[in-house]
């Protein structure tokens, strides 16, 4: 039975193209350091889009998790092993604990960057066939699993942008059901040849630094990258004693279905998922202290996002940004990424700032330009919209004092 429980967040972890942990990414964040930069580990020969990848080689992971040389390896498994590290770590969460964790991660790329460079010997020969293996999303979120033990349960999401959003919805529910104590929520997204052409032929990649809900925006920049956020329950925190990051209290996912990639103009969906986040956490509109925008930097995103938060919030908009101005848009492992930043937000009283916006658009939001913050930051919205317009928001609140 559904129960009002609520989930508290005690790990997260994370790697993104501003930093390998919480405390770079932090560094980079209060220090305005964008990560986007032009394409150096992809092997492609569109080297005109600049990118946020993470600035480690598959072979320096692999080092630092101790994975020995020739072992069959996806980009996207080795960001995730990192991120998932420190949020296991961070949540003292042991190995022989594992059995009794739950593991949800979503992907939507999965082995994509292997499958690119082994293929062709797949057809010819048997030589690469371990890599073949790796391509699908599962095989990815399972190798991760395995990096560390034997989880209670794994499980891979795949709904585009919003699939680590959904991972953490999927986790709470699980949680509130009573179907788990702690479950590790999340996603991770490397980028690939696929990846980079398949948004080229959408023609929403920008040629320079993406400049999100400004008047010139010119389309977004992919980026790469992984994170895992812990969630528990009232009784297994207690039994464990662990602290209290932050408090997971609403989320919502509503798909409008509107086009195969577009957002609908009015923000249908968009308002919808959010309405729904924020009446489940118990707050009011005007309680919403800042709000982690989708904010892609294409024309249809930011204006369909500003609508519908336009409609929610009306005479109460809190401050908003788009944190991808600074990691790119990280696709299938955005949502938690962001929400990893805002649970950073939360702790340290800042906000993120939104990179390179300089002209207002009329019926486009004004983001935040000052990361110095007026009031306490309490509860923070975190939006992820994935194509098809499967659409999520989240909102996390500080943590009571002890």
């Amino acid at each position: 039975m559904t129960t009002d429980k609520p989930i508290y967040i005690t790990g997260a972890g994370i790697v993104s193209s501003i930093g390998i942990d919480k405390k770079s990414v932090l560094s980079s964040l209060l220090d305005e350091r964008s990560g986007i930069s032009a394409i150096e580990h992809l092997k492609t020969g569109h080297k005109e889009f600049p990118s946020g990848e993470v600035k480690l080689s598959d072979n320096e992971m692999a080092g630092m998790l101790g994975i020995v040389p020739g072992t069959p390896t996806t980009r996207t498994s080795l960001m995730g092993m990192l991120a998932l590290k420190e949020a296991l770590d961070e949540a003292c969460i042991p190995a022989e604990e594992l059995s009794g964790v739950g593991f949800i991660s979503g992907t939507t790329v999965g082995g994509m960057d292997m499958s690119e460079q082994f293929y062709l010997d797949f057809l010819s020969n048997n030589t690469r066939n371990e890599y073949i293996k790796t391509h699908d999303c599962g095989a990815c979120t399972e190798m991760i699993a395995d990096h560390f033990g034997t989880f209670g349960f794994v499980s891979t999401p795949s709904t585009a942008c919003s699939s680590a959003a959904n991972s953490v919805i999927m986790g709470a529910n699980m949680i509130k059901n009573g179907h788990a104590d702690i479950v590790i929520v999340g996603g991770s997204e490397c980028i690939t040849k696929f990846h980079l052409n398949g948004f080229n032929s959408l023609m929403i990649l920008d040629r320079n630094n993406c400049r999100p809900f400004d008047a010139t925006r010119a389309g977004l920049n992919l980026g790469e990258g992984a994170a895992y956020i812990v969630l528990e329950s009232p009784e297994s925190v207690k039994k464990r004693g662990v602290h209290i990051k932050a408090v997971l209290k609403g989320y919502g996912n509503a798909c409008d279905a509107f086009h195969q990639t577009a957002s609908s103009p009015d923000g249908e969906g968009a308002y919808r998922a959010m309405k729904e986040a924020v009446e489940m956490s118990g707050i009011n509109v005007g309680d919403i202290d800042y709000i982690n925008a989708h904010g892609t930097g294409t024309q249809n995103n930011d204006k369909s996002e500003s609508q519908a938060m336009r409609r929610l919030f009306a005479d109460n908009m809190p401050p908003i940004s788009s944190t991808k101005s600074f990691t790119g848009h990280t696709t299938s492992a955005s949502g938690s990424i962001e929400l990893v930043i805002c649970m950073l937000a939360l702790e340290h009283q800042f906000l993120p700032k939104n990179l390179n916006w300089q002209n207002e658009e009329e019926g486009v939001i004004v983001p935040v330009r000052d990361s110095h913050t007026q009031k306490p930051i309490e509860n923070v919205l975190c939006n992820s919209f994935g194509f098809g317009g499967n659409d999520t928001s989240l909102v996390i609140s500080k943590a009571e004092e002890e």
